[in-house]
């Protein structure tokens, strides 16, 4: 409504769509693949290594299979009545909360002096370790001009998406008590924590690992979060605080992803359904089922969703969103400019 309003009916139509064929699904396939990614420190079968079908142009992994049945049990769940969301949602944000709060406490208890000075001596060296696909040799390659400035952009997907879907409770406002109250104190609370959370882990990953590490490492310290093992950084620092903590921090941050995709999967779904209602989307997506939430809307958004879990890895779909939502979040912020002007 917000962009309708600022720059017509054509860019709002353009970002519904872009919300259902990459913004909404893609972010949900990543965090469907990153639950997948952490349930392969528990139960190895899951691994993104172990292909279960190669047809040459797509390789299928357990990882992916376990994002899409997680995808479609939430999908069914929320079609089941907005009360089963709303209570797994609760649940599991607790968990979440509880898993992040615990790997920083722990963090800082176990802080390394020196590791923290080896990471801010190297802070602002600009070099990359490359790999060679020939030989299969690592080198250090020094960064300049457009390739540092590419660096730096690719270096920011991780922390934009972390960032993003902060803008979805406007979704279900419509289902929420005295919205014009509570939407902006979510907004609000929801930034400062989530930005507040996100930084102190940083800290804490800096003081347990090197940044830089040898790809030949055979323990955490050794590989750093440069070369944590399948990029499960989490799992890696709190290696070095307790051995058996990274399998009960993996089965944490599973918990979260977990409950981080019913809140996506039961947000997404009404922006299609307020879209059909204006014909904008397919028509069947407004019609609201005997739970009285919006069920197909929920099928469509999963069905598609677990097509991209099969289109590559955590890092490709994080790549494929954070693209695509940047641009509308500029336009969002000139927007305000926008209707200033007029």
């Amino acid at each position: 409504m917000y962009l309708k309003k600022a720059y017509g009916p054509r860019t709002a139509f353009l970002y519904g769509w872009t919300l259902f064929t990459v913004i909404q699904t893609g972010t949900i396939a990543a965090v469907g693949v990153a639950f997948a990614k952490f349930s392969g420190v528990i139960f190895p079968f899951f691994s993104e290594k172990n292909i279960l079908l190669d047809l040459g142009f797509l390789k299928i992994s357990a990882a992916q299979i376990l994002a899409i049945l997680s995808i479609v049990f939430l999908s069914w769940l929320n079609s089941r009545g907005i009360r089963n969301g709303s209570l797994l949602q609760r649940t599991f944000t607790f968990a979440k909360l509880s898993a992040l709060f615990g790997l920083i406490i722990a963090g800082l208890l176990y802080f390394d002096n020196n590791t923290w000075e080896l990471n801010w001596n190297s802070f602002w060296s600009a070099a990359s370790t490359t790999q060679d696909k020939a030989t299969g040799q690592w080198t250090i390659v020094t960064l300049s001009g457009l390739t540092l400035l590419s660096a730096f952009g690719v270096s920011m997907v991780g922390s934009l998406f972390s960032s993003d879907a902060w803008n979805n409770v406007t979704f279900v406002s419509g289902e929420m008590e005295n919205p014009a109250k509570n939407v902006a104190k979510v907004w609000y609370c929801g930034t400062v924590v989530v930005t507040g959370i996100y930084l102190l882990a940083n800290v804490v990953y800096l003081g347990l690992l090197p940044a830089i590490g040898s790809p030949d490492g055979q323990v955490s310290w050794n590989g750093g979060i440069q070369f944590a093992t399948n990029d499960r950084v989490g799992t890696a620092a709190a290696f070095q605080i307790l051995e058996m903590l990274p399998y009960i921090m993996a089965i944490l941050i599973m918990i979260s992803t977990f409950g981080c995709n019913n809140g996506l999967i039961l947000s997404g779904a009404r922006v299609y359904q307020v879209m059909a209602k204006d014909g904008l989307f397919f028509k069947q997506a407004a019609e609201i089922n005997d739970a009285q939430v919006p069920g197909k809307a929920l099928w469509f958004q999963c069905l598609w969703t677990s097509l991209l879990c099969l289109s590559g890895t955590y890092g490709d779909l994080l790549d494929y969103v954070v693209f695509a939502v940047l641009v509308f979040y500029i336009l969002t912020v000139a927007g305000v400019f926008h209707f200033k002007k007029k």
